[in-house]
């Protein structure tokens, strides 16, 4: 009950603060998650920016690795490998935050999936270099539970949530929702053969589209425990603060300050879906009237606006 009530007076705090000016519009920040990666990505940030500079330099150091001659002049192929995809979207997301200045004022934030651990990060309730450590042994460990357990994914696109939900669970096999991305766009996660039975029942029951993913395994699902537990105990060990302002989590789409309860919910992401339709949905019920999206691509802005179409959106990358 108490956290409910904390969750309802972030947006109670907001709107005050809101009413104070009407001609200014909620600002809130969002961070893409795996998938948006290009080749080139940072690099005019890079080539431009002193501070930005410095920090892709730290990381080639943290990570043993020039990530940054993979993130600017590597391959597709290159960008695919999971040690790199997801520091390097982390680190394109994180430096450009870094980067703005003034210009970076969040109200609130949010990320989808990985880019949850860079609207952690920009909000300050991880240092720069915690949140690359953690974001490298999430990537390790998820890859070493998905060659574990071969697996995938598919986006079912025209059925509502429930009968996503209905479909996975009539399913003999593990399949579960992973990303609940907008209204009539679910994606899931499982076992091969659970998923071609999903997508065949979903198709059965009137889906425009079920089509599978080419990803490396079943992110956001049980298959993903053994990169949970590893993923836990360097979660655990970090140092973690009260952010800037509210973080709106994957697993409850709910506004966060508590470092443990940031804590707790970060732990349980990788086995839990992403509820990004929800967190979106919330953050404009709190208040939330303007997104900008931090990092490469602009998959989050279309997102948005298919959700909904009455709040402005833009990017920055």
């Amino acid at each position: 009950m108490a956290y409910i009530e904390k969750s309802s007076n972030f947006a109670s705090v907001l709107k005050q603060e809101k009413s104070l000016n009407e001609n200014n519009k909620m600002k809130a920040f969002v961070f893409p998650g795996q998938g948006a990666q290009f080749v080139g990505m940072g690099k005019d940030l890079y080539d431009n920016n002193a501070v930005a500079k410095e920090l892709f330099e730290k990381a080639n150091e943290i990570l043993g690795f020039r990530i940054t001659d993979l993130m600017f002049e590597g391959t597709e192929e290159d960008l695919r490998q999971t040690k790199v995809t997801q520091p390097a979207i982390f680190l394109h997301s994180v430096i450009l935050a870094k980067t703005l200045g003034d210009e970076f004022k969040p109200e609130m934030v949010a990320g989808h999936s990985l880019g949850e651990f860079s609207a952690l990060v920009a909000a300050g309730a991880l240092s720069f270099e915690d949140g690359l450590r953690l974001v490298s042994t999430r990537a390790l460990a998820m890859q070493k539970a998905c060659e574990a357990q071969p697996s995938t994914m598919a986006a079912v696109l025209g059925l509502t949530n429930e009968q996503v939900e209905e479909i996975c669970a009539s399913i003999d096999a593990v399949v579960a929702p992973a990303n609940y991305n907008c209204p009539g766009q679910v994606v899931i996660s499982g076992v091969e053969e659970g998923i071609d039975a999903a997508c065949e029942k979903a198709l059965a029951a009137g889906a425009r589209r079920a089509l599978k993913l080419k990803v490396g395994g079943a992110f956001h699902s049980p298959l993903m425990q053994p990169a949970h537990d590893e993923l836990a105990a360097a979660i655990n060990k970090a140092q973690f603060s009260t952010p800037i302002c509210p973080v709106y989590q994957n697993v409850d789409a709910m506004p966060h300050t508590d470092p443990e309860e940031i804590k707790k919910n970060l732990i349980a992401q990788l086995t839990a879906p992403v509820l990004w339709t929800q967190i979106v949905q919330k953050m404009i019920a709190d208040g939330a009237d303007d997104f900008t999206e931090l990092g490469p691509g602009a998959v989050l802005q279309g997102l948005i606006r298919k959700i909904d179409r009455s709040v402005a959106t833009s990017g920055r990358q």
